[in-house]
This record gives C-alpha cells, structure tokens and sequence, in this order.
C-alpha cells in the first residue's frame, strides 16, 4: 500500500511539473501582438539562390513576413491565400517573403518549385530570425508596415489588416 501512493504522489508532482513547464514554457513576455509601435527585428537571410536579403533594405514598402516549414500542413493551406494576395498586393507596392526554419536549401527549393511560390523565400538554417520575431508555431504571418513597424501578427493570412493599410489605394 505504501508503495502505490508513493507512486501516485510522485506521478502527480511529475504531472503538475510538466503542467508548469508547458504553460510557462509558451508564456513570451515580448510577444509583439501585444506591443504597440515595435519596429520588426532587421535581419539578413540567404534565399534559395545563395543571395543575400536584408529586410531594411524594404525600407518605404509594407512587407509580409511569413515563417514556415514544408512539412506544416498549416502552412500549405494557407499558400493559395497567399498567392491570392500576392496577386492582389504586389503590385500596389506590398513586398512577400516567405522565410522556411531549418530546413535544407534542396528540400525548400523543391517544395517552392512544387507549389509555385510567388515570393521571396529565405532560409532560416539555424532559426535565429525565427527566435528573435519569438515564433512559437508555424504558420506566422507578420505585416510590416513603410517605416518598419509591425502592424499585425497572425496565423492565417486572411487575418492580416490588409484592406486598412490599403484603403486609401485603390
């Protein structure tokens, strides 16, 4: 008997630890949807050519961010959206990029190849520009806005404020 309930009380503080880790593991104090005026983290990024992209260099243009994986199903779902509005922002000035976390540059560029990708794809190998616009789960969608702020933060792409930043052109 006495050792059934050393088994029950070690499970149990076991359970409530894991409980405590997992919420405060997802806890981010600096979680920028719930900061006003933050400008989005430059950074500089290969793309699957081997060229260089820094995100300052988009400086006077509103740009979504979209960080991903090819084997998020999530993240798959959301690309016909995506080319929706690539095809309907991109000429008014709204630059896309697509920023893959971790995986190799063969596999990305196949997956890009593969869906027809309309913008910009960068790789993320070692996920430090993933860390630093503190991504918890992928799909993530940032919109940037022409001084470099971040308006929003999503998980679709349909909820991005897209219609305001360019209700006055039309």
């Amino acid at each position: 008997m006495n050792k059934n309930k050393i088994i029950l009380s070690v499970s149990f503080i076991l359970l409530v630890c894991i409980m405590l880790v997992l919420y405060f593991g997802q806890y981010r104090t600096d979680h920028f949807s719930k900061q006003k005026n933050i400008y989005a983290p430059d950074f500089s990024l290969k793309d699957i050519q081997g060229k260089t992209f820094k995100l300052s260099s988009q400086k006077g243009n509103p740009v979504v961010i979209f960080f991903g994986t090819t084997w998020c199903p999530n993240c798959r779902s959301e690309i016909p959206l995506y080319k929706t509005l690539y095809d309907k922002y991109a000429q008014r000035g709204l630059k896309f990029i697509y920023i893959d976390m971790g995986e190799p540059t063969e596999r990305v560029a196949r997956f890009v190849n593969q869906s027809s990708f309309p913008s910009l794809v960068l790789l993320d190998l070692d996920g430090s520009v993933a860390s630093d616009y503190n991504i918890v789960g992928v799909p993530t969608l940032f919109l940037v806005d022409k001084e470099g702020k971040i308006i929003s933060e999503s998980h679709q792409a349909s909820d991005l404020p897209l219609d305001e930043l360019f209700s006055a052109k039309k």
